[in-house]
């Protein structure tokens, strides 16, 4: 997919000079211009609210000068990526950001820009955003463009149906990355999964008439150990236990797991990180026929730990566990998991923050520092030891849905952190993956949530 719209305009060319003002600076920028312009700016009836632009046209109708308002401190608190806004209002032409900010403000306006030049294109052409960007002086261009491609690609992958990107595509789209980056890729898929000993991957994914497989990318050869798992569910009914139509609409989106973490991925072997990168992907459907998997059922993982199936619906944390399973074999320095899981986060915060769940203490901490430089909002959830005891049926080791409905994000991630024994550090991600209003930098539909967080704190949780 076409994302070269979302680069800087080349440094050389002609650029209108771009203001970019808080509401107490308006005043203070007003009294050292013209009083021509002066009028005419108060005439547009810019006060540098947040989002708002005017322009001042030259001598022959063209655009002398933009302003673009940032809004106060209140605003900056209730909304992300103000720039965005402001790029998407813009006329046609080609900006230069004239006003000094720190460098955390910098990157937050030039990285939303460029975000906000995503469009998904996919059936129905678009016209783009015609303002363009020059990469303001101090910032890393490619670095800022190989984060927007990130996130573009999860988008991407997110906003198209399951008709497009079930299992086999999501393969061929982690096969396009790897070999884009010199990675190798291997797959598990169909009956070969129970003779590698991924039974729960294969239970889950055999309903489907497209096989279920893991996708198993490997990249880099020297430094720390990364290992993200995405949840790679291409479509979920929910099984026999089948959701009501209001539930399954979105469901496209269930692998936005997977999504998140291939995004990721780009922007960790774009960067060139120094670490050895490993991407697991357990790719399926949850469907329904006559090998559908049941409820009662008990299932045995990769690990040996049996599992009551009490709803058919609560599939990922079954995929999921299979790949955890693999990973700690070898344990890395550091583990992470994205899965669009469970309703419970959402109910618990909503569809802007991404949850997530570690015991580490130095990875918390960058992660919550990571995210508020990135502007990639995320929020700790308990590991809550005593609800252990939810998870645990009596018939088998674990219980894949526990009733009560109480705590259930808690349960999911106490659950999954059942099959990491040996690794350190490790995080688990509980996200939406969608976004359900526009804002400014992301449009409705797919959206990356916790990458950019994660991929601020690598250096200090890997000492990169």
């Amino acid at each position: 997919m076409d994302h070269t719209r979302l680069k800087f305009a080349k440094s050389g060319a002609q650029a209108i000079p771009l203001f970019a003002l808080t509401k107490d600076a308006v005043s203070g920028w007003l009294e050292a211009q013209p009083d021509t312009l002066k009028v005419w700016v108060k005439a547009q009836g810019f006060t540098g609210s947040a989002g708002t632009v005017c322009t001042i046209p030259d001598d022959d109708g063209g655009i002398a000068q933009a302003l673009a308002g940032l809004g106060d401190s209140a605003s900056r608190k209730r909304q992300r990526f103000t720039m965005a806004a402001c790029a998407e209002k813009l006329p046609k032409g080609i900006y230069r950001l004239e006003t000094e900010h720190d460098h955390d403000r910098l990157e937050e306006h030039a990285l939303g820009w460029l975000l906000s030049q995503y469009t998904f294109q996919r059936y129905k052409a678009k016209p783009p955003h015609e303002a363009r960007l020059i990469c303001p002086d101090g910032l890393n261009s490619a670095r800022l463009e190989t984060i927007a491609a990130g996130e573009a690609l999860t988008r991407d992958l997110i906003n198209t149906p399951a008709s497009d990107m079930g299992p086999d595509a999501l393969e061929a789209a982690t096969s396009a990355l790897a070999e884009a980056h010199g990675a190798s890729l291997s797959v598990t898929k169909g009956d070969d999964l129970l003779a590698q000993n991924f039974p729960m991957i294969h239970t889950v994914g055999r309903a489907s008439a497209t096989p279920p497989r893991l996708l198993d990318l490997q990249w880099g050869t020297k430094g720390p150990t990364l290992v993200l798992v995405g949840k790679g569910v291409c479509f979920d009914t929910g099984g026999l236990n089948i959701k009501p139509a209001s539930s399954m609409g979105l469901m496209k989106k269930d692998m936005g797991g997977a999504a998140t973490v291939l995004g990721l991925a780009h922007m960790i072997m774009g960067l060139g990180l120094k670490l050895q990168l490993r991407v697991l992907i357990p790719a399926v459907e949850n469907s329904i026929d006559g090998s559908a998997f049941r409820p009662q059922d008990i299932l045995t993982s990769r690990k040996g730990l049996t599992v009551e199936i009490n709803n058919t619906d609560a599939e990922g944390r079954l995929v999921l566990a299979d790949a955890l399973a693999l990973a700690d074999e070898t344990p890395p320095d550091l583990m992470i998991c994205m899965a669009t899981l469970t309703g419970a986060a959402r109910v618990a915060v909503g569809p802007d923050l991404a949850p997530f769940y570690t015991d580490t203490h130095k990875l918390a901490d960058a992660l919550r520092e990571g995210a508020q430089r990135a502007r990639d909002p995320v929020w700790q959830m308990p590991f809550h030891d005593p609800y252990e005891q939810m998870i645990e049926p009596g018939i088998a080791d674990l219980d894949n849905a526990p009733s009560g409905g109480f705590a259930g994000s808690i349960t999911a991630a106490l659950f999954l952190r059942r099959f990491v024994s040996n690794t350190a550090k490790f995080a688990h991600f509980d996200i939406y993956g969608w976004q359900p209003s526009p804002a400014p930098g992301r449009p409705k539909g797919g959206v990356g949530m916790g990458a950019r967080a994660i991929l601020a704190a690598l250096p200090d949780v890997l000492d990169l």
